[in-house]
């Protein structure tokens, strides 16, 4: 019996990336996605899991974004009820919003391909078994959880520009928030995110960006990206029961 996972969205143009949607058609999930700017959060418990992507809101926003406010509300009742949780970018600041940690702005703007290390929480959590310590990763923020981190979540990956791209909550490996973007590591969906959010891109001001490096990144990179996604999903599919 195919499983169901809602899965939250939170503009128009940053859905499902390419690597997620194969992954879902691969091992028969059901996807029910929620727009959740313009439509009613269900009832998160009726799912088997939980996705949440990325998208511009700061998690502190609610006076601009009003419906951080049942969001926030809908991924402490997941949390609370043990259901299996992935979340990218914004996703994964708002799990660790709710638990408790600070975010805020990242030291720097982290946009496009860098390259990540699994802490030893990360090299001992079953989401990236069988993966290396030294994963590529795409990135496309300028906000970040903060450290200190409350002493149930652990950090499994990091960076050298950003400390925390990776949580989980201690004894509950099925929850967890990645502050990267693999999903969406396409060329196709590279390309889209480059020319949608252009404007965002030309008012950083710490740093200069190429978008034609890191297009030609991604073609570089496309096949073995989609490969490891392709593992990680596999290994957070493990979870929902």
């Amino acid at each position: 019996m195919a499983k169901n996972i809602v899965v939250f969205q939170h503009n128009p143009w940053e859905g499902p990336g390419f690597h997620l949607i194969e992954a879902f058609s691969r091992h028969d999930l059901t996807m029910k996605l929620i727009h959740v700017w313009k439509e009613d959060i269900p009832d998160v418990t009726s799912y088997d899991a939980m996705i949440v992507l990325g998208g511009g809101p700061n998690v502190d926003q609610e006076a601009t974004f009003p419906f951080l406010v049942e969001e926030k509300a809908a991924i402490q009742k997941a949390v609370a009820n043990d259901l299996p949780y992935l979340g990218f970018c914004l996703g994964h600041q708002l799990l660790a919003h709710v638990m408790g940690a600070k975010v805020g702005p990242n030291h720097q703007s982290s946009i496009g391909f860098i390259q990540g290390f699994l802490t030893h929480e990360g090299k001992k959590h079953p989401l990236f078994e069988g993966l290396p310590p030294h994963l590529s990763l795409f990135k496309w923020h300028g906000q970040s959880v903060q450290e200190p981190l409350p002493n149930f979540l652990n950090i499994l990956a990091t960076s050298a520009e950003c400390q925390v791209e990776a949580i989980s909550l201690e004894d509950r490996p099925q929850i967890i928030g990645l502050q990267f973007d693999n999903h969406a590591a396409s060329p196709e969906n590279v390309k889209d995110w480059l020319s949608m959010d252009s404007k965002w891109l030309s008012s950083l001001t710490d740093k200069k960006i190429d978008p034609t490096k890191i297009l030609a990144e991604a073609h570089k990179k496309s096949a073995s990206m989609g490969q490891k996604f392709t593992k990680l999903f596999d290994n957070f599919f493990s979870f929902i029961h």
